[in-house]
């Protein structure tokens, strides 16, 4: 049984428009997808911006409340959950964010920052809460002499550790990681990468890695599942799917991976920008980009189909 069971997930914001901010339109930033997240393992959500991908950690952690669907953690049901209930149960799935700096309130010490959780939720007594956040700065590459300096006296790498620590310090269950490593120098991202993975190795927690880099998230991930325009399009290991990728928008962003000392393959060609989720493209959202889309793609809109028993791809199959 996965540790994290999505289905069917939905979010739509309301257009506003005149004098009286009436709603005109609705803009479907996430249209049924379904992904899973085992507990030890890392699932990879992958795809260019403005596809979906933090709407849809957002929809999960319940920062922006879903349409429709299902979001069920360690066989609890957290769209049912409320009030106390929800806060209580927010412990057991925390989030890094992509900017470390805005991230962090400027007023308030890295200690005060990393403990706040442990009051909220009563997990470590007072007394003992300095000795605790601590150890955790330990854990992250942190010393004790940085418990009371503020987030503009670290550098960005440090600022993306004190973002894991006060993650960890209420020891969740589900880590969901939105481009946590997109700010940072290159050496800096091979750093913070290594520490998650001995965290997750360490603790058996399950990771949701929100990217768009390819390169990042086949060294870090187990499995990859691809977004485009709210929708999956395709999921499976991720050696698989990087090796060997189903889908055409897949397709393009592998090809899209610069490729230094060798020779480089020829390049999928996708003309035009990612549609406006406002008017959707019919069928096949990727169709009008696609350079091997058929009649067919623009008619049918495609499900997620398993494909050798162990991924899914949504494309009619004379497209592949």
């Amino acid at each position: 049984m996965s540790l994290l069971e999505v289905r069917d997930l939905s979010v739509r914001f309301p257009v506003r428009a005149g004098v009286f901010s009436r709603s005109r339109s609705w803009l479907t930033a996430v249209d049924g997808a379904s992904l899973d997240v085992d507990a030890g393992r890392t699932l990879g959500l992958v795809g260019e911006s403005g596809c979906g991908k933090s709407t849809t950690a957002r929809a999960i952690l319940r920062l922006v409340e879903p349409d429709a669907g299902s979001v069920v953690l360690g066989g609890q049901d957290v769209r049912a959950l409320d009030g106390a209930a929800l806060r209580r149960f927010r412990r057991h799935m925390q989030v890094v964010f992509q900017d470390p700096m805005s991230s962090l309130d400027p007023r308030r010490t890295a200690f005060q920052a990393v403990s706040e959780g442990l009051e909220v939720h009563g997990i470590c007594p007072a007394p003992r809460r300095r000795e605790r956040v601590a150890e955790i700065f330990r854990r992250v590459g942190l010393s004790g002499e940085h418990l009371d300096r503020h987030p503009h006296e670290f550098s960005g790498g440090q600022r993306q550790r004190i973002g894991i620590a006060r993650a960890l310090a209420v020891e969740p269950r589900l880590l969901i990681l939105d481009e946590p490593v997109s700010a940072l120098d290159v050496s800096v991202q091979a750093q913070v990468l290594n520490l998650l993975e001995d965290l997750r190795d360490e603790r058996g927690m399950g990771y949701l890695f929100v990217a768009h880099d390819m390169g990042v998230v086949r060294h870090f991930c187990d499995r990859l599942a691809v977004m485009y325009l709210g929708r999956i399009v395709e999921e499976g290991p991720v050696e698989e799917v990087c090796g060997s990728p189903l889908h055409p928008y897949t397709r393009l962003l592998i090809d899209s991976v610069p490729a230094l000392g060798a020779r480089r393959r020829s390049v999928s060609v996708a003309s035009g920008e990612l549609p406006s989720p406002l008017s959707p493209p019919s069928g096949c959202a990727f169709h009008p980009r696609c350079p091997m889309a058929v009649p067919e793609c623009a008619a049918v809109r495609p499900e997620l189909a398993t494909v050798d028993g162990n991924r899914r791809v949504a494309c009619p199959r004379s497209a592949f």
